[in-house]
């Protein structure tokens, strides 16, 4: 009897049946379609590139066993390979050919069928995208989530300096992947989107993608279930920009984690770009595979910090920008002051200090901010302001705080106000700018000079001296006891 492809590779199937559990078997056997026979070569029809990866990686010895079992020893397979490119000149590109030295196993590329490698008559799923033309993608992104918005600072230039190189030529940089990590509520996701958004917005004709790990994974699982791993696959290869979010989630995730493997290096080496963000760096990620720990290290990791008071402060004014509201100074530096660690706190704060006020119908000061503060930290911190050094200073020489803050040049005066300058530096959290303003709006080389002057006289003048070390310990003293 002559066998015809048909024949050999039912025979084949039936063998593997009996070797996969059925959810394999249904994943990655029955989408195969044999093409055609050639003495000892039987070809068969696989949806993609991956597919042929996958086969070759978990199934390659069961397959040589039952085609040489079928075909003698010289038996072997060659892939037919579906591609698909979403554009005009999608039909005709050419053969492609692969030879494979182990085990006489050979690939080969198609434009034959369709693209997506599925018919609009099977089960319809978050996948299934129908025909070949060029599609757009929701890109699943907040709209908030912007450059504008994303104030800078020295915590975080370097990851929005990249991201910003990233979304004005994406994949074409050297930073792929962009891998951005930090503490909880430090801005990963909103600079991740910050991306995704310029992209879309500058350059339309790129499929954007921003999705959570743990969504990820929910999508990988289902489509399992469905049996439409091979349109998951599909999907994700018509992303441009691929941003996935909390990549630490795919922890102990094996098989999400060599999905998202195979799905990594094709779009690297298709060009395209990948944003990843994670709470940790990647060689403190557990449970993930080594080979894609390497892979995350290919481009840039930039981590983000906590933001020092004047970043603090200045991303708490673009907020009450947005929201359209007005808070006195002193209660945006008291705010700061006390939530240095989580913007996401700091933004929590400013919402319940707003929703406060006008519940309550109280009128925003130091008292509400205290009592709403009090809900986002433990203990509220004793400090020193500028306006109470300024009091005390003022009364020790004997002048008024608005004397102090004056123009004036007159002699001792003018030692006043530098010593309260050089105190405010000393023992508060002051930026020199804010310092400078609390003195009738004087800029920062001003402070900067003051407390240079004071210092020259400390070291030259005893009695100066003492005048500033008892100040200062009056200063600590009040602090106690308050």
């Amino acid at each position: 009897m002559v066998k015809d492809h048909i024949t050999v590779w039912d025979s084949c199937l039936a063998t593997i049946r009996r070797n996969v559990n059925i959810q394999s078997y249904k994943t990655w056997f029955e989408p195969i379609k044999p093409v055609r026979l050639d003495e000892t070569a039987l070809t068969i029809q696989v949806p993609n590139k991956f597919f042929y990866e996958w086969l070759e990686e978990h199934y390659v010895a069961l397959l040589k066993t039952t085609i040489r079992k079928e075909l003698g020893d010289r038996g072997r397979l060659e892939y037919q390979i579906l591609v698909g490119q979403l554009d005009d000149q999608a039909r005709q590109n050419k053969l492609a050919r692969a030879a494979r030295t182990d085990g006489g196993f050979r690939n080969q590329d198609s434009t034959g069928g369709d693209a997506y490698g599925f018919s609009s008559e099977q089960i319809k799923n978050p996948f299934v995208i129908p025909g070949i033309k060029k599609v757009k993608i929701n890109p699943n992104l907040n709209a908030n989530y912007v450059f504008d918005s994303y104030i800078e600072g020295d915590c975080n230039r370097l990851a929005r300096s990249a991201g910003q190189a990233i979304a004005k030529r994406p994949g074409a940089t050297s930073f792929n992947p962009l891998m951005i990590y930090g503490n909880t509520g430090l801005g990963k996701t909103h600079l991740a989107q910050a991306i995704g958004n310029e992209i879309v917005a500058t350059l339309p004709s790129k499929n954007v993608l921003y999705v959570s790990a743990e969504n990820f994974t929910n999508q990988f699982i289902q489509s399992l279930k469905n049996n439409a791993v091979n349109d998951f696959v599909n999907f994700y290869q018509l992303i441009d920009v691929l941003i996935i979010d909390d990549i630490q989630f795919l922890s102990n995730k094996h098989k999400t984690q060599e999905i998202f493997f195979h799905i990594f290096n094709q779009l690297h080496q298709s060009g395209k770009q990948i944003v990843l963000t994670s709470d940790r760096p990647p060689k403190d990620l557990e449970d993930v595979e080594d080979r894609l720990i390497s892979r995350f290290k290919w481009g840039l990791t930039a981590d983000l910090q906590a933001p020092d008071l004047e970043t603090r402060m200045a991303i708490l004014e673009a907020k009450m920008n947005l929201e359209g509201v007005k808070l006195p100074q002193d209660v945006i530096e008291f705010i700061c002051y006390h939530i240095q660690s989580n913007i996401r706190e700091l933004e929590g704060a400013l919402i319940s200090l707003i929703a406060h006020s006008s519940l309550n119908q109280k009128a925003v000061d130091m008292d509400l901010a205290r009592e709403v503060v009090r809900n986002f930290v433990s203990q509220i911190h004793k400090e020193v302001t500028v306006s109470f050094i300024q009091n005390l200073v003022a009364e020790h020489f004997q002048v008024s705080v608005d004397t102090l803050s004056g123009k004036t040049r007159k002699r001792s005066i003018v030692i006043a106000r530098q010593l309260s300058m050089f105190l405010a530096k000393k023992l508060t959290d002051k930026s020199l700018k804010t310092i400078g303003e609390m003195f009738g709006g004087r800029d920062h080389s001003t402070v900067i000079y003051s407390c240079k002057t004071v210092q020259d006289l400390m070291e030259t003048d005893r009695v100066f001296k003492d005048t500033v070390l008892d100040l200062e310990k009056k200063i600590r003293l009040s602090l106690n006891e308050s």
